[in-house]
Order: structure tokens, then sequence, then C-alpha cells
């Protein structure tokens, strides 16, 4: 059961949130913030507290345009405690996803919020405040565009990346989407995720790669259903990897 807080300088907007959160089975309470130095007051008593205590918060849901501080902004103050509230935006404005996905929020809600949609921000930070946290804090997450709805995809979904110019295809088990991230930098942020070049145009997931291929000089790996080439440069470090992963 969640506890929550929202945050909207606007009362109607802050209101239609709440009511929407208290009609949900997985929040055992919901309180609201005008704006966001109100907000980090709430987050400091909680974290004060502690995560038994009675002001404690485990998410906040943050509008993202609000008089002085932004929700970015709060976001930026959270992520520089121990063990801060997880984070969901609620916002008018699809142009900050990247930004959230920077500051490793759980979801970007766009207004009109739906109920619908809503709740399946609630989900998926019910998924995450359920079991202990592990080590590293929880799975990172992704922002992703598909017919006007912006989604958190977690990394740990993603088997393989393929490069499309200045943008990147993520294919998970379910399907894929289209970033607008180069795959150089994904190649950066995701090494510490086990992801590793393969290919000029793919990063790949080593714990999805199901089999290594030698062919006449040629290699490849085949991931899922999908077959990708190694280039030669990368060949040697791809099987040293899998050999120390079989090992281990």
């Amino acid at each position: 059961m969640l506890r929550v807080l929202a945050v909207d300088d606007e009362a109607p907007a802050l209101e239609e949130l709440l009511y929407l959160l208290r009609s949900d089975p997985r929040v055992r309470r919901a309180e609201g913030a005008t704006g966001a130095t109100e907000a980090l007051r709430r987050i400091g008593l909680a974290l004060e507290a502690g995560p038994d205590g009675e002001d404690a918060v485990d998410v906040v849901f943050l509008d993202i345009h609000m008089a002085g501080l932004t929700g970015l902004d709060v976001a930026r103050l959270l992520a520089g405690f121990a063990k801060p509230p997880l984070v969901v935006f609620v916002t008018a404005h699809e142009g900050f996803a990247v930004q959230a996905f920077d500051l490793k929020a759980v979801d970007y809600v766009l207004k009109p919020v739906r109920k619908e949609r809503l709740a399946e921000a609630v989900r998926r930070v019910s998924d995450l405040a359920r079991p202990p946290a592990p080590a590293g804090g929880a799975a990172e997450q992704i922002p992703v565009e598909r017919g006007g709805v912006t989604r958190f995809v977690a990394i740990d979904e993603i088997a393989y990346v393929e490069a499309h110019g200045d943008y990147a295809r993520l294919h998970t088990d379910e399907g894929s989407h289209l970033v607008r991230i180069p795959l150089s930098t994904l190649e950066e942020r995701w090494a510490p995720h086990g992801f590793v070049r393969i290919h000029r145009r793919h990063l790949v997931a080593l714990g999805r790669i199901d089999e290594l291929r030698l062919d006449g000089g040629a290699t490849a790996v085949r991931v899922g259903s999908a077959e990708l080439s190694v280039s030669r440069r990368h060949a040697r470090q791809l099987r040293d990897l899998l050999m120390r992963q079989v090992r281990s």
C-alpha cells in the first residue's frame, strides 16, 4: 500500500489528481502540496521519520511547471538524498521526458490525466516499492513515445539496441521502441547493466545472448529470434566476456 504526495500549484488539477489516486486500492494515503516549498518540507519530515513513520512518503507525483522551483528542480534535490521517494512526473508538456529519464523517474504522465493511465503509473510504482530495494536501487528505465503517450521501459526488459542515425531502436520481448538517443550514449550509460557493443549498429544485453555462431571466420549471435552480426573488432572481446560469464 503506497503513501503518496501529489504536488501541483493549480488547485483544480491537484484535487483531480488526489481524487484519482485515492480511488486506487493500491494507495493507502494520498496528500497534496500546492508548491515545491511545501513539498520539500513534507518530504523532509518523511525522511526524518523513516520508512515506518507516520509521515513516510513512498512516491511523489510531481507537476513540472510550478511557480518558483519546478518539478524537475525538486527531483534533482531529492536525488541528493540516500533513500528518496520514487518520482512520477505529471505534466501537460511532452518535452521533458529525456530530463525525467536522467532523473530516474518511474513514469511520465501527460495531462489531462486519464484514470487508466494513472493506474498504470501506480502499478509501476507499486511493483518497484513492493520488494526490498536491491543493491544499487531500482532498475533504471527509459522513456519511450508511442501514440502521443510517454511510457517507461525498464532497461532489463531490453534485449538489444539498433542504431538509426541519432536515434536508437530498443528491442524487447514485446516489440520495439524508437528513442532519440545515439547508440554511443546508450553504450556508455548501460555498460554497468551488462550491455556490450558487438557492431557499429548493435548494442546487446550480454545475458540475453542465446548462441554464439562462428561460420567461416564470421561471427554472429542469436538473441531470441534475431541473428546479429558481430564485427571483427568486437568478436574477441565478446567471446572473452561470454566465457567469463559461463565460468562465473
